[in-house]
């Protein structure tokens, strides 16, 4: 989907914007549109927001190019539009609902493992993560200083939620099937820790280079590679985890048992 048209704010003769560009430009303004098309689902476009989740599978670099023409046509690299992330819930929801399944809870425990799951996981570990990454990015990576030339804070947590889908995917939908059957990864013996120690390799893995490809698409950051840092660290605990037996996902099963009680 190409733009039609190009989006050029009206500058001022010292380059700053124009009152009327600036005001519509603010992170208030920005927060209250996106909180307003919440509200009403017929205003979003779930089928983009499908094509969305697709593409951070099979070719991550296409969902941040059309990032690149949302900046041209709206003048924001951030979404303007909840699809994303009401989908993205229900994913989360569901999935959760399957772990409850597949760990045997009971109605109430589930509710509680949903509640925890979506409120701290991914919603307030999503607002600590994009806030970090934010304050980081900003102050550490900008090419130059200019206040027409930032991170939004919203383009952060849209980057952490693109990250985190294929994480959600692959650790609480995919590896569903493995728990307790196929290779029970949830079990001591190596087989089971070897494939459940490799979904979350790839999971966490997928989650950095989202986030690398998200800001390395900024023009105005430099030095993005080193977003690509924990991979060195991501496979020595691979290995370490391999060799000593560490088994994460018999780990989490526990930590989920353990949050419900």
């Amino acid at each position: 989907m190409l733009p039609t048209t190009t989006y050029s704010p009206q500058r001022q003769n010292n380059g700053s914007l124009s009152p009327r560009d600036a005001a519509r430009h603010t992170a208030g303004a920005k927060r209250y549109k996106y909180l307003r098309r919440l509200l009403h689902f017929r205003q979003m476009d779930f089928e983009f927001a499908m094509w969305q989740m697709l593409y951070l599978f099979m070719s991550p670099q296409r969902v941040y190019r059309n990032f690149h023409y949302r900046k041209q046509t709206k003048d924001q690299w951030a979404r303007d539009d909840p699809a994303f992330l009401v989908l993205l819930s229900i994913w989360l929801c569901v999935s959760t609902v399957g772990f409850g399944l597949v760990l045997d809870m009971g109605v109430l425990e589930t509710l509680k493992l949903l509640l925890w799951v979506v409120f701290i996981d991914c919603i307030g570990v999503g607002l600590l993560v994009s806030t970090i990454m934010w304050i980081v990015t900003n102050k550490y990576l900008m090419k130059y200083q200019n206040k027409d030339y930032d991170v939004e804070w919203g383009y952060a947590f849209d980057v952490h939620l693109n990250a985190f889908y294929p994480l959600l995917v692959i650790l609480h939908f995919l590896q569903l099937f493995f728990i307790n059957h196929i290779v029970v990864i949830s079990s001591d013996w190596f087989l089971g820790y070897f494939v459940g120690n490799t979904l979350w390799l790839i999971a966490i893995g997928y989650y950095i280079y989202i986030t690398f490809l998200g800001y390395s698409a900024l023009p105005f950051l430099k030095n993005t590679g080193i977003l690509l840092y924990p991979f060195a660290l991501l496979g020595l605990l691979y290995v370490l985890s391999i060799s000593l037996g560490w088994n994460f996902t018999k780990g989490l099963c526990w930590f989920y048992k353990y949050r419900v009680q």
